[in-house]
């Protein structure tokens, strides 16, 4: 992140549903999701695409669970990264590539959206460095996150929502497993 852009960070609760909508626009973040990609069965996230899975997501916030991170500057929302214990993403679960690498429980980045002005000004890194001080703070061991490797290729904001390596490396992630040449697993262990 540019030193010189004040960025804050804060929690998605209830009081901040209009930023996260704000920011998600129409369009309900890329083509209707509104990050429930990872959390509804196919069938269930194509029935539900646009105005369903934005009910869904806000539903999720007014019960008082949190679901993930708002990235302001100026008190504008410019940045969403999606933060929830991995059983909540049953989609993972099913996955062949990011399936769990084991039985301990950890919190899972699934995703980020940022708002097409402040992509590459380091808004995805300082959203994966704030959930590693939030999980230190509140006891979390692991942190998990699903980006892409884009083996040195530009790639549309669209094919890399889950992230890029080198956020999560300057976040102080390492390589847990790759089962598939751009989709490691990485983790930060904070303990």
């Amino acid at each position: 992140m540019d030193a010189n852009i004040p960025l804050e960070i804060h929690r998605l609760m209830p009081e901040r549903w209009n930023d996260f909508d704000k920011l998600f626009g129409s369009h309900g973040g890329c083509g209707g999701c509104w990050c429930m990609y990872w959390k509804l069965a196919r069938k269930d996230f194509q029935a539900n695409q646009g105005e369903g899975n934005r009910l869904l997501q806000k539903k999720i916030v007014e019960s008082g669970s949190s679901p993930g991170l708002l990235a302001y500057i100026d008190g504008y929302p410019v940045g969403w990264m999606a933060l929830e214990p991995r059983e909540n993403y049953p989609v993972l679960a099913r996955s062949r590539v990011l399936k769990p690498v084991d039985k301990k429980q950890v919190t899972s980045i699934t995703c980020f959206f940022v708002d097409r002005k402040f992509r590459n000004t380091g808004v995805s890194t300082a959203l994966i460095k704030e959930a590693v001080n939030l999980s230190r703070q509140s006891d979390g061991i692991i942190l998990e996150g699903y980006p892409i490797d884009t083996l040195d290729q530009r790639l549309p904001a669209p094919f890399v929502y889950t992230g890029l390596v080198s956020s999560f490396i300057q976040a102080g992630f390492k390589e847990e497993i790759r089962r598939s040449p751009k989709r490691p697993i990485m983790r930060c262990y904070l303990k």
